[in-house]
């Protein structure tokens, strides 16, 4: 069984969109990646930090996913970590309201023994150092080690966001972050540059447009699945990167190839994790649904061309 180390927040989010608002639900980039990533048949565990403001009953939803909670640190006395975000009409802008990084912010993740010789670890969206500090305590080098990061770092942390993807073997980013990063308008070129920073793969999200995985000069395009509704995108990426990750894992596989269907997954798991808000679809998710919209994602990818 391939085993998953994912480091991220579990967290609190307040979201509000055109559809209607919450009050604090659970969230947090490790959330969503391991809601996603229980869909396979994999040995994972999540490290974190939260506050005992967190309802064991949170704590309780990804235990009952088979996630090891053991390196999730619980701080008597502490609050958890709280995003507040609203979303306009087309949901692709979205407004911060509060970020509250509570015990997050003195963080320092421990890697539990059994989980040092894990084959895929997924350093969720955190500060460079955090992720650095996972890699560092890993006893054999991880079969792949995949990076998720954002703009913010960027902005804040770049030598530091640059060690970390000096040692990574993939990284997921959207559009705007990859053009951030390199100073380069063309995604092709982009990915490019990017691959000479250390990473052999890359994964540029699109959002509603899909999905791009570059290799060398490989480009493959998933795209995403168009629904009647999207509710809540808060936690897509993340479910896409625990999709992806999961699949890995349980594959064992890191062709490109397998690294495509690995995309496919990932966009299917965050077709369903937009349809209620938070984690509502994820947690309670059934792989028969799971399996059922592959079909679909297969019938609108698939197409017979005579070539002449």
């Amino acid at each position: 069984m391939g085993k998953l180390l994912i480091v991220g927040t579990v967290a609190f989010d307040a979201i509000e969109t055109p559809f209607g608002k919450t009050d604090k639900i659970l969230g947090g980039a490790a959330t969503f990646i391991g809601l996603a990533a229980s869909q396979f048949d994999i040995d994972m565990a999540i490290i974190s930090i939260v506050g005992d403001d967190l309802p064991e009953e949170y704590l309780g939803i990804l235990a009952a996913k088979n996630i090891d909670l053991s390196g999730i640190e619980v701080i008597k006395g502490g609050k958890t970590f709280f995003w507040s975000g609203k979303y306009y009409n087309d949901l692709n802008t979205r407004e911060t309201l509060v970020t509250e990084l509570n015990v997050l912010a003195d963080f320092d993740p421990v890697v539990p023994k059994n989980y040092r010789d894990s084959d895929v670890v997924m350093l969720g969206n955190l500060h460079p150092s955090i992720q650095l500090s996972v890699i560092s305590q890993m006893e054999k080098k991880p079969k792949l080690i995949v990076l998720d990061t954002m703009n913010y770092w960027m902005d804040n942390t770049l030598e530091e966001l640059k060690e970390v993807i000096k040692k990574v073997d993939i990284i997921t980013i959207n559009d705007e972050e990859a053009r951030q990063l390199t100073n380069e308008h063309s995604l092709v070129k982009a990915a490019s540059i990017i691959q000479t920073m250390g990473p052999k793969f890359v994964v540029i999200k699109k959002g509603e447009n899909g999905a791009l995985l570059f290799h060398k000069d490989n480009i493959f395009f998933a795209p995403a699945l168009p629904l009647k509704e999207v509710f809540d995108p808060t936690g897509a990426g993340d479910t896409f990167a625990g999709g992806f990750v999961g699949y890995l894992a349980e594959s064992k596989n890191i062709s490109f190839n397998n690294l495509k269907n690995a995309v496919i997954h990932g966009s299917n798991l965050a077709s369903f994790s937009v349809e209620k808000f938070g984690t509502e679809r994820m947690k309670d998710l059934e792989k028969s649904e799971v399996k059922s919209r592959l079909r679909q994602f297969k019938e609108l990818t698939q197409f017979d061309i005579e070539l002449q």
